[in-house]
């Protein structure tokens, strides 16, 4: 029997109607929306396309949008000096740093300076080391591994005491959503680019989430049967039957893994929606928690 197809743009549509009562309740008690930074730096086609898709659903769900937009050329002080600017304006309730930043741009520098209260991608060094301890949670969880937590549960797994297998360790997706996955009680393994024999762990697996970023990388057959496969990857191929000459898979090889897994994200409409979604979501939770509420 194919799998269930886990549909994240159906489940964030669902959530933006939620967002967006809240976002308006918050402006009728406040006079103002919730608003949400964005820091762009470099001229990385994805990053910008990404930054536009935010803005028009902060418009869909009533959050304000304000956008400090810069080239590759940027400095390190002019990056900071956008993302004190989000910090101090008292109408800005969540800054985003649109990563990656240009060579030359220290990171990690430029994230430690977002307000702790305004981090709702999760991605300042305390909230990722809060992520990261027993017994301590932090104020917000990056995005996208927050989507596929929801999306889990969107699918009835039973995350507690499964065997969960996270095939990438990257900053933005893998390491917190493997966080994530041990503070619901999964066993996780994570595997990566060093890893032996990495079709034997993921058979084991009752929970797969693939965040690699290479296309149709895993196949059907390295799945336990009826596992629950959550595909972070967005891979653009080639494709001679698209219009546009390419198309998008995932990291998973969808065609033979629909007919083992017990349900399965596709790509697109997956994961993706869910990203923006969740943030949205943590501009409101630090709208609510900034006015004291």
């Amino acid at each position: 029997m194919p799998a269930t197809i886990i549909d994240g743009k159906d489940v964030a549509d669902r959530m933006q109607v939620q967002i967006a009562a809240e976002a308006a309740r918050f402006a009728a008690k406040y006079g103002y929306p919730p608003g949400l930074g964005v820091v762009l730096a470099g001229d990385d086609p994805a990053s910008a396309q990404y930054v536009r898709m935010k803005s028009r659903a902060c418009e869909r769900v009533g959050i304000t949008s304000v956008s400090h937009l810069m080239n590759a050329s940027s400095t390190q002080a002019e990056v900071e000096d956008a993302i004190a600017s989000l910090n101090a304006d008292p109408k800005v309730h969540g800054i985003l740093v649109q990563l990656p930043l240009p060579k030359g741009i220290n990171e990690e520098a430029a994230l430690r300076l977002v307000s702790l209260d305004k981090d709702v991608d999760g991605f300042h060094p305390i909230n990722i080391g809060m992520l990261g301890m027993k017994g301590r949670e932090p104020l917000f969880t990056p995005a996208t591994p927050t989507g596929c937590m929801v999306l889990l549960k969107e699918a009835g797994a039973q995350i507690e005491g499964a065997n969960a297998v996270v095939i990438g360790r990257s900053n933005i997706v893998g390491l917190p959503v493997a966080l994530m996955l041990m503070k619901a009680n999964a066993t996780v393994t994570v595997c990566h680019s060093r890893t032996r024999d990495m079709k034997s762990i993921v058979q084991q697996a009752d929970i797969v989430i693939a965040a690699i970023g290479k296309a149709n990388y895993v196949k059907g057959d390295w799945l336990k049967p009826g596992a629950i496969v959550i595909d972070v990857g967005t891979n653009k191929v080639d494709d001679p039957t698209a219009k546009s000459g390419y198309t998008f898979v995932g990291d998973v090889e969808y065609a033979s893994a629909v007919n083992v897994a017990g349900a399965i994200t596709k790509v697109p409409g997956g994961v993706g929606p869910m990203t923006i979604t969740m943030l949205l979501a943590n501009t409101v939770k630090a709208a609510w928690r900034i006015a004291g509420e």
